[in-house]
């Protein structure tokens, strides 16, 4: 809409990864090392992880770019939810194995083979797990088990694991453990500082070719830095924003007012968004609550009672999210009221169901 008015060749701030528009800031650069590095290993696991929006899916896109498949096959696996009975399945359909109506033991020795064929033919085979922090452990238990595949003294699968920081924490678990062993790089991805902002919105322009027009403000780099506090999915949907506000206006300047102006647009429309979304999705029940909670089995104060009805009654999680600046009040106010309502229903149950 706005790309005639600069003059653009495209579109420079889409939301879908693209590898074309890769920004090599420091972190970005030393996750695709961390892949590279990984990829010449031929075994193991890569472990990324990063922020919503922080430019994984682009590094891993851009990685996929490079290879040459004379030398590597790649599957890349977008993880949903997977379980382990449906990972085996995941797996072989990424790499294009026929699965039919295989069990495990067929659907592994089927990977076994294809793994061994492209070993024969001097290449080496790369699984990608996107999304990896939807993976249950089962699930990627059974990656693991994947990675024990070997021709001689030659591991016939690497396996990257690319997530959000929640995956982190999974890996952590004690039921991690082996796989923790098979890890040999992992690498947290982080947002951009205020100097790679400036220079990751520039990069895009000039990849569209901008040349000057319109003009970004010190000031306006400044906001933008704050208010997506470096994350490039925010920057992108930020800055698509101001371009079209520019061009609305026949503007070829971009100041820090504009820059706020439309933070605030872009707010009042999330607000909005949301309200709609639960009013249609959401109806309480006027008679819910403390009720259906029988709490009355529980030995519990009744000024604790009356606190959770007025709660329950009255809390307003949308006018919570909408006013940022008492949000930590209530939620830390709602679980010290849970937790005492957690201490009086242990206290409540018989000494033989604790046992059991």
């Amino acid at each position: 809409m706005y790309e005639s008015f600069f003059k653009f060749k495209g579109k420079p701030f889409q939301l879908n990864p693209d590898p074309t528009f890769f920004y090599g800031s420091r972190g970005h650069k030393r996750a695709m090392a961390y892949l590279e590095y990984g990829l010449h290993q031929s075994e193991g696991f890569i472990v990324i992880t990063g922020e919503i929006g922080a430019g994984k899916t682009t590094i891993v896109r851009s990685l996929l770019e490079q290879l040459d498949p004379a030398q590597v096959v790649a599957a890349n696996l977008v993880s949903t939810q997977i379980d382990a009975s449906d990972m085996l399945r995941m797996v072989a359909a990424a790499f294009g194995v026929p699965a039919g109506n295989l069990d495990k033991a067929g659907l592994l020795l089927a990977l076994e083979t294809f793994l061994v064929s492209v070993a024969a033919a001097g290449k080496r085979a790369l699984l990608i797990v996107d999304e990896a922090q939807n993976l249950t452990p089962a699930a990627v238990e059974e990656l693991r088990m994947l990675s024990n595949f070997q021709l001689e003294d030659h591991a016939l699968l690497q396996s990257f694991l690319v997530g959000q920081p929640e995956f982190r924490e999974i890996m952590q678990s004690g039921r991690m453990q082996q796989l923790r062993q098979r890890v040999i790089a992992s690498y947290h991805l982080g947002p951009l500082d205020s100097q790679e902002t400036t220079g990751y919105i520039e990069h895009r322009l000039r990849h569209v070719g901008w040349s000057g027009d319109p003009i970004f403000e010190s000031g306006a780099y400044t906001a933008i830095y704050g208010y997506t506090g470096g994350i490039p999915r925010k920057i992108n949907t930020l800055c698509d924003r101001l371009l079209l506000g520019a061009y609305l206006t026949d503007r070829h300047t971009v100041s820090e007012a504009d820059v706020r102006e439309t933070i605030d647009e872009l707010k009042e429309e999330f607000a909005a968004s949301r309200s709609s979304n639960a009013e249609t999705r959401v109806q309480p029940s006027p008679g819910l609550a403390i009720d259906q909670l029988a709490i009355e089995r529980l030995q519990v104060p009744p000024e604790l009672v009356n606190q959770v009805a007025e709660m329950a009654a009255n809390v307003d999680i949308l006018r919570l999210e909408a006013r940022l600046t008492s949000l930590e009040h209530s939620v830390s106010s709602t679980l010290n009221v849970l937790n005492q309502l957690l201490q009086a229903v242990r206290r409540d149950v018989p000494a033989e169901e604790k046992s059991s």
